[in-house]
Parts: structure tokens; C-alpha cells; sequence
């Protein structure tokens, strides 16, 4: 082998070759620009524990991966493919002579499970580990899982530029913690804060012609998005000299464009490279001795209560910004502008979130069920996963039938694992593909997942169409990805006609169905989310569409990426998810239940129809869901069944069961049992008499109850004067409403239920006005009858106001009739 570079992590080479063949696993700290990803593979090849097998090195980016490969083949004397391979989703180079292969961290996940033993592989090297992506997360406790079960002899490497060393350590066995020194030159920070209001691409454009033309060579500057690069790129054309090159890099750029940017500026230009978190770690871009750092990075979150994952624009973390700051020192002094205040960097958060405890967790939880594995929390992770994302995804997972009832693989899921997509994507494909359009499902699927195929369009369905008709190395290479997912899905033979893409999606995403609903553009989706597009977009129009992608708040998200839909499409596709039922709805004017049939997916209504007014039982069913939605009030009760209401009311408060519970919750619940029996199969409360009612309820009283009802609660009191006057039950005491005359010569107290009960009696002047309330009527005519008297026999002299009331004659009349 070729004498490596003297570099910071060549002096601790030797403990760590040390460390590795006295126990199976070590940790290396080492900061930027020590040389630790180029040189501890190779020199890792010299170790006698190797044996035949290979080294793998994880990267967490395919530009850092094929970076790194290109760099180690380049120290070897030799191009990749050689000694030095790499391999990633749509590229490889790599042959039989490779004994280090570096890979993107999801390749580790799907070898291991596609070969428990990692046969051929003697050391996995976890590269930048401090990003804690899900895959470099799940990779590193499927190993540990191998390594402890299966492969005690493989070994493990976690290195890392910022990381709690001891505390990967402890999960990896109290393993050896290696540091190294970094390599980094003098870096002057500034601090050139944002003023409030000014959008962040003037900003940066502004500090970047400043740096330009007070410094030296090139610059990094670092944005949260693409769509802020273009916009800052845009500032800056036509307005730096013609010396320097403008480059924009990040993820959704082809590998060509991603590799020029990171190559040294041609002799006598300078390069400006406006770049996302992607030029974080991993990569030394040669030249560049400013570093320009808008604070601001772009992150996936993940809403389970959604099921949406959305990006979300935050400050970057503290780590993250030394690391950024950390690119102006590579290769010389260099300077780092911070568009902030010195006083904020503190209070930035101290690491970016592992990407674990915010992600979708359905792809990992469908890998550990073929893993065999049905809860992943039973893994080894630095962090465990969050119960609520892993409910989540279990519940996806169940309704895609990728995995049973006890968290175990089913065929279809072992089908989708076959693919190497998200989950959603997955399922389409496979379902798809039986029916003879796995190939365009496949397209359909890659352009997703491949950022910048095909334009930037909301629209899938146009965005396919120029996929299909692009030549570019990236787009060719996506297109067989596609041919070979269509093969791994194993298909049918073509179908006649090829679906359209709404249709297609129908099979990823049938709960973001979304409908059009009052102004244009906007829409609401089967799960009860809703979306916005602009109104001049062409989809804005459409009654339905199926949206792929979101980004926003789940209840005002703007929508990314859609396709147009039709309704015979979603019931044809999504016909087990379709439900129709049947509604009723009182029609005050009519006093009649109206039937309607709706169909719908979700919270959308795709149709609904009236239907002829229902009779039979169908029509006694009807007045009873009308009355459980509506309340009582819909029916006419009439006097007669309204008194026998109170009266049996009064008598369950004072007595309980059995007499029955009267009021309107009672009632609503026991619809089936009182009332449904006694309707005559019409769909109009007009149909409901009083009588009806009447009898009803009394059904409720138990036979031998009812023979007891007229002497316990009668409905009138037989007053000394021959009137019948009703009993009034609707307080907590039942109530006689009766004018005094009517009492004369009355020296008991009227009373109900065997005479266990005192009537409250509401003594009435004879234009039946309240005279005086009382339950003890001789003490009122031997106490204030003489005061009542007084007052009254002047008001009113026609009638009879006798000292005496206990020996005068009850009268209904004015005076009473002479005998």
C-alpha cells in the first residue's frame, strides 16, 4: 500500500488498531479536518483480524460518500471501483477487488436484513455519527444485534467530529474511546446580525459581495433551501466579478452537479458556493477560506396525528454552526460571518434532534418485522424511539396489511420490503404491479423520492411526463431504479391502458384524497386535514386530487405535490375504504324524517342523494335516529302524556326503580324499548299522536305498578267545592293550584300517596292570582286567614270572606247558591 498522508488522526492510529483487535468495537472522536474518514479505512486494511473480509464505510450523504471514495482511491493511486468502491440507491462502483466500500447509511439496514450474518463484511465503520439519522441509528443497532447474536468477531466503529463519546461507548459495551487532535487553521468569527424584516436571501447576498470584496478566496455560504439559494443566487448574478462563479449545491442536484462544486476553482476564479446542511460534514471543498452562515436549517417533522412530515425552517444548533464555522479553517486562516448576535449563539439548542425522535418510524418499523423483531424499542438505540411515532406507524402498517395483528410480516409487507421506498410508495408499487402497472408505479414512486426529476411542478402528472422524456445521466439512471423496482415487485404481464398517476397514488395515500371546497384552491382531505394551492395553479380547479406532499401546519398546509383524480377512479381503487351510509334529518316544515344517502371517503362526501320518505320499519327506525340526534322536542306531546310524564317522574325521585326514569337522557337511551313498538312505520311525527305517547310511556310502568299509579300520584284533587283540580308534578313537590273559597270548611290538609305526602297548596284569589303558599292549610286558617281576609274582601266584595273558614261553605261561585 501506498504511504498514507501525515494527517492529526495518523498519531492515534496505532491505539486504535489496538483498541480493535483487543475487543470488537471502539469509538473515535476526532474534529474536522483530522483525516479520520480517508485514512482509518485504509489503514484498517493492514489489520490481521480483516482477514478476506471487507470494510464497511457509512456516509450520511451520497455526496460525502462518493467524496470519500474518490478520495481514498485517489491516496491509493487508483480510481473507484478499485480497492476503494462505493454504492448508494442509483449508483455503484464497485468490483471484485474492493475491499473497502463505502455506502449511504440506509445500504447497511437492508444488507443486514437481507443477510443476517453480513457474510464477506469484517468491520462496519460508522462515519460522521453525531448527524444521528434515523438509517445511521437503526444501522448501528442492527449490527449490535448481529455482532451480539451472531458475529461476535465483527467489528464496530463509531466516529464522529462532536459527539458524547462515552455515551455511544456504554451502548456499544463500555467500549475503548479513542480522541484525536483536529487539524484546523486560525478562523476569525463575526458576527453581521439580520436586521428584523430582511428576508434572509438579501442578507446573505449582501454579506456575500461584502466578503468578496474584503477577503481572499472563496466562500461558503450556507442557506436553509434550495428555494433560498436560487433567490440569493439570483441577487447575486450579474453583481460579482467576473472572476467568480456562482454554484449552487444541494440534495436534489444530479451527482455531476454535486461534484463540480465541491472541486477547487479553476487558477485566476474564485467560486462562490451557496450550499444547504449537505456541505455540513464529510467534504473539504478546496479554496473556500470564508464561510458565510445564515443560522438556519431545514428539518423533517414528523406530526403523527397528521401523518404528515413536514419540513420546518429552525436555527441551526451550536454544533452545527462550529461545524460550519469550521469550513473556513480547512486548508488555510480563514474567516466565518454569523447573520446573527454573538449573545444568540448561547442560546441556541446544543445539537440538532436525532432525527429518530421526530421522523416517521413506518419503514423502520416494517424493516424490524422482517427482522423479526415486533418491537423496535427492544433494539439497541442511543435513543429510543417514541412510543406515540411507533403507534403510529403500527397502525399504518396494519392498514397496508404489511404486518398482522401481532407486529409479525405478512406476505404483503414482505412483498414491499422487497423495495427499497418509504412504505407508502412501497405498497403502490406492489399493489400496482399485480395489476400489470408496476413500471409506471415505479416511475411514479423514484420521482418522488429523487427530488428535481422532472421539474418543479405541483403537478405529478406533468412532472412524469418530462421525466419520461429527460436524457440526463440522473434521470437515465432513476429511470432503470425504476425498471428494476417494477422487476423486484415482481408484476403481472402489462395491463391494456396505463393508469394515471392520481390513480396510482390512490394506493400510497387514500387518506389524502382531498376535495375542492368554496374558493378556489382550496381543499379538504379525507383525514380531515386541510390544504391550499395557489389559485392560478391549474390544479387549483380540480374537484379532486391526490396530494403526495404537504408542507405547512396539517390544517392550512400548502400542497407540494399532486396529482388530479376522478371520483370513479377513487371508488374503484379505494372501494373498501368507501363508506356509505344512510342519513336522516328532520324536516321542520314537513314534521318528517328526510333520508339521505351518502357516500364518503374519510371527511370528504363524494355523493350524496335524497331518498323516498322510508316506511315500514325502515321509517319507525327513522323516527327514532331523528329523535336521538334532535331531542325530544320534536315530538307533540300533548297534555295528557306531558302530565303523565311528571307524574311518573315525581315517583322515580322519590321512590326509584322500578318506576322509570322520565327525563330526556332516560328517555333518548330507551327509545327502542318505550317507543319504537308503538309507531305505525310512517315517516312523519305528525303520525306520533299525544296518544301514542300517552300509552308509551306508561308501557315503561310495570303491570303491577299501574294499578298503583292513580292512588299514589292521582292527576286531580276533589276539592270541598265539587271542582276536579289538576295536580301539578313538575317541581320536587307536587303542587295544588286552587282558589281559597274551594277549601272552606277543609280542616285537613290535602295530601296524595296515602296520605304520606302533603300537597303544596298555591292558594288563588278568585281572579287566580297567588294568594299565599303553604303545607299546613288549618294552621293558615287559624293563623294569617285574618290578614288575607282583611285585604281581600275589599278587592274583591262579590265573594265570600266569612271570619270563620272552617264552618263556611265551599264555593266555586261568587256567592254561594241559596238553599
Amino acid at each position: 500500500m501506498p504511504s498514507l498522508p501525515e494527517l492529526p488522526v495518523t498519531a492515534v492510529l496505532p491505539l486504535l488498531a489496538d483498541a480493535l483487535a483487543a475487543k470488537s468495537s471502539a469509538v473515535l472522536v476526532a474534529p474536522p479536518g483530522a483525516g479520520k474518514t480517508t485514512l482509518v479505512p485504509l489503514a484498517l486494511l493492514e489489520a490481521p483480524w480483516l482477514g478476506d473480509g471487507k470494510i464497511l464505510l457509512l456516509e450520511p450523504r451520497r455526496l460525502a460518500a462518493r467524496a470519500a471514495a474518490r478520495r481514498m482511491a485517489q491516496l491509493l493511486g487508483e480510481e473507484p471501483g478499485g480497492t476503494v468502491g462505493y454504492a448508494m440507491r442509483m449508483e455503484s462502483k464497485q468490483s471484485a477487488r474492493t475491499r473497502v466500500l463505502v455506502v449511504t447509511e440506509g445500504i447497511l439496514a437492508r444488507m443486514i436484513l437481507d443477510d443476517p450474518e453480513l457474510t464477506g463484511i469484517s468491520a462496519v465503520i460508522f462515519d460522521e455519527f453525531h448527524e444521528r439519522s434515523l438509517d445511521g441509528d437503526f444501522g448501528l443497532a442492527l449490527a449490535l444485534d448481529v455482532q451480539g447474536a451472531l458475529r461476535p468477531e465483527l467489528r464496530l466503529l463509531v466516529m464522529s467530529a462532536t459527539l458524547d463519546g462515552a455515551r455511544v461507548a456504554s451502548l456499544l459495551g463500555d467500549v475503548p474511546v479513542i480522541e484525536s487532535e483536529g487539524r484546523s487553521f486560525p478562523i476569525d468569527i463575526r458576527y453581521q446580525e439580520r436586521p428584523a424584516g430582511t428576508p434572509i436571501e438579501d442578507a446573505m447576498a449582501k454579506a456575500v459581495r461584502e466578503a468578496l470584496a474584503d477577503e481572499p478566496g472563496s466562500v461558503l455560504a450556507f442557506l436553509p433551501g434550495q428555494r433560498e439559494i436560487e433567490r440569493t443566487r439570483e441577487r447575486l448574478e450579474g453583481r460579482v466579478g467576473a472572476d467568480t462563479d456562482i454554484v449552487p449545491l444541494y440534495g436534489m442536484l444530479d451527482a455531476k452537479t454535486q461534484d463540480a462544486a465541491i472541486k477547487p476553482a479553476p487558477a485566476g476564479r474564485r467560486k462562490v458556493v451557496l450550499a444547504t446542511a449537505i456541505a455540513e460534514t464529510s467534504i473539504t471543498i478546496d479554496g473556500v477560506r470564508v464561510v458565510i452562515d445564515s443560522g438556519l436549517s431545514r428539518l423533517p417533522r414528523y406530526e403523527p396525528a397528521s401523518g404528515l412530515t413536514r419540513l420546518e425552517t429552525v436555527r441551526v444548533s451550536r454544533a452545527s454552526a462550529d461545524q460550519r464555522a469550521g469550513r473556513a479553517g480547512r486548508t488555510e486562516p480563514g474567516v466565518a460571518v454569523r447573520l446573527w448576535r454573538a449573545e444568540q449563539t448561547t442560546a441556541l439548542p446544543a445539537f440538532t434532534p436525532p432525527e429518530i425522535l421526530e421522523a416517521d418510524l413506518s419503514g423502520l418499523m416494517l424493516d424490524c418485522a422482517a427482522f423479526g423483531v415486533a418491537d423496535p424499542a427492544s433494539l439497541a438505540f442511543l435513543d429510543p424511539p417514541p412510543a406515540p411515532a411507533l403507534s403510529e406507524a403500527r397502525t399504518l402498517l396494519t392498514e397496508l396489511d404489511a404486518i398482522d395483528a401481532n407486529g409479525r410480516l405478512t406476505e404483503a409487507g414482505a412483498a414491499m420490503r422487497k423495495l427499497a421506498l418509504p412504505v407508502r410508495l412501497a405498497h403502490m408499487v406492489a399493489e400496482a404491479a399485480r395489476e400489470g402497472q408496476g413500471l409506471e408505479a415505479a416511475q411514479l414512486a423514484v420521482l418522488l423520492t429523487e427530488r428535481g426529476l422532472g421539474g418543479d411542478s405541483v403537478d405529478l402528472e406533468r412532472r412524469l411526463s418530462r421525466f419520461m422524456g429527460e436524457r440526463s445521466p440522473r434521470a437515465v439512471a432513476a429511470k432503470q431504479l425504476a425498471e428494476r423496482l417494477a422487476r423486484a415487485a415482481n408484476g403481472g404481464g402489462r395491463a391494456s391502458a396505463p393508469e394515471a398517476a392520481g390513480a396510482l397514488l390512490l394506493r400510497a395515500w387514500p387518506d389524502r384524497v382531498a376535495k375542492a371546497r368554496g374558493e378556489r384552491g382550496r381543499f379538504v382531505l379525507a383525514n380531515g386535514s386541510g390544504a391550499m394551492l395557489d389559485a392560478a395553479d391549474p390544479l387549483a380547479g380540480e374537484t379532486y386530487l391526490v396530494v403526495a406532499d404537504m408542507q405547512g401546519k396539517a390544517q392550512n398546509a400548502r400542497v407540494a405535490a399532486a396529482a388530479p383524480v376522478s371520483e370513479a377512479e377513487i371508488r374503484t381503487v379505494l372501494g373498501h375504504h368507501v363508506e356509505k351510509r344512510l342519513e336522516s334529518a328532520f324536516d321542520p316544515e314537513k314534521r318528517a324524517v328526510r333520508v339521505r344517502e351518502i357516500v364518503r371517503l374519510g371527511a370528504i362526501t363524494l355523493s350524496e342523494r335524497m331518498l323516498p320518505a322510508p316506511s315500514g320499519p325502515d321509517a319507525d327506525r327513522a323516527i327514532i335516529a331523528a329523535l336521538k340526534t334532535h331531542g325530544l322536542s320534536l315530538l307533540n306531546w300533548g297534555k295528557e302524556a306531558e302530565i303523565l310524564r311528571h307524574r311518573l317522574q315525581w315517583l322515580h325521585t322519590g321512590l326509584g326503580a322500578p318506576w322509570p326514569d322520565m327525563s330526556d337522557e332516560a328517555l333518548i337511551a330507551s327509545l327502542d324499548d318505550w317507543l319504537l313498538p308503538f309507531l305505525s312505520g310512517e315517516a312523519s311525527f305528525a303520525r306520533v299522536s299525544a296518544g301514542v305517547l300517552h300509552d308509551a310511556l306508561l308501557s315503561l310502568v310495570p303491570h303491577d305498578l299501574q294499578r298503583k299509579l292513580a292512588s299514589l300520584a292521582p292527576t286531580h284533587f276533589d276539592a270541598p267545592s265539587g271542582s276536579r283540580v289538576p295536580i301539578d308534578y313538575e317541581g320536587e313537590w307536587p303542587v295544588l293550584a286552587i282558589r281559597v273559597q274551594e277549601l272552606f270548611g277543609l280542616d285537613k290538609h290535602p295530601s296524595i300517596a296515602g296520605g304520606t305526602v302533603p300537597l303544596t297548596l298555591e292558594l288563588l284569589s278568585p281572579a287566580h292570582r297567588p294568594i299565599q303558599t303553604t303545607r299546613d292549610l288549618p294552621g293558615f286558617w287559624r293563623g294569617s286567614w285574618a290578614d288575607v281576609r282583611s285585604d281581600m274582601r275589599g278587592r274583591y266584595p262579590k265573594h265570600v270572606w266569612p271570619d270563620d273558614p272552617l264552618s263556611a261553605q265551599a264555593t266555586a261561585r261568587a256567592k254561594p247558591r241559596v238553599k
